[in-house]
């Protein structure tokens, strides 16, 4: 069993090592040649993947105390495996695109003036973030300053509606007395005016004496 999985392993490691180097290859290939290359290394991947899918059941079946280096090895396959997958999923979308800009006619000049112009339009738009972020930074400068503005008047308010409620009060205050004193001058006119009614009451009640007196005599 054993030998089965290191065969397996030997069968693994040149094909792995063969689709390694086309997938290089792929890149600097014409058109027609890259197309038959890249259906060769798709069939090259199942048949990886079937080697895997072998070597794990090989694996399963050797006893546990000695399946643990076996495992380690199974992981480092799967591995290389996924790194080989991406690398094909690079070069194919390198070459769908090749293939994309030879039905369109655009030639390698056309794509460097299309990249040229996308990095412009990156510039623009990373300039005009920048000036709407300046234009926010302003804005909300501005806001505080307005609300600063508006706590200021605020405080301003209160301090005239006391000041106003203050004079109320002051108002009110002179008015109490001003009342009282026009109460204190009309009893002060009116005790001056009960005293000469009393002085004249009694002048007159002494000069009915002095006559009465004269006329007894």
């Amino acid at each position: 069993m054993s030998s089965d999985f290191e065969g397996y392993e030997q069968d693994f490691a040149v094909l792995t090592a063969e689709i390694t180097g086309k997938i290089a290859r792929v890149p600097r290939l014409p058109p027609d040649e890259k197309k038959q290359m890249v259906a060769n290394v798709e069939k090259q991947l199942e048949e990886a993947k079937e080697l895997l899918e072998q070597m794990d059941l090989e694996v399963r079946e050797i006893p546990p105390q000695s399946r643990g280096m076996h495992s380690n090895r199974m992981k480092s396959y799967k591995q290389e495996m996924g790194k080989l997958e991406a690398d094909f999923k690079r070069s194919r979308i390198a070459y769908s695109d090749e293939v994309r800009n030879e039905l369109l006619g655009v030639d390698g000049n056309s794509s460097e003036n299309q990249r040229a112009h996308l990095l412009d339009n990156t510039e623009r738009l990373e300039r005009s973030s920048r000036r709407l972020e300046a234009g926010y930074q302003i804005a909300v400068e501005t806001e505080q300053i307005g609300q600063e503005m508006l706590e200021n008047l605020s405080h301003d308010r209160e301090k005239i509606q006391r000041a106003r409620e203050r004079l109320r009060e002051t108002d009110a205050n002179l008015g109490k007395s001003s009342r009282i004193l026009t109460g204190m001058l009309r009893r002060i006119i009116q005790n001056r005016i009960l005293v000469v009614i009393l002085v004249v009451i009694v002048v007159i009640t002494i000069l009915m004496a002095v006559t009465f007196s004269v006329r007894r005599h």
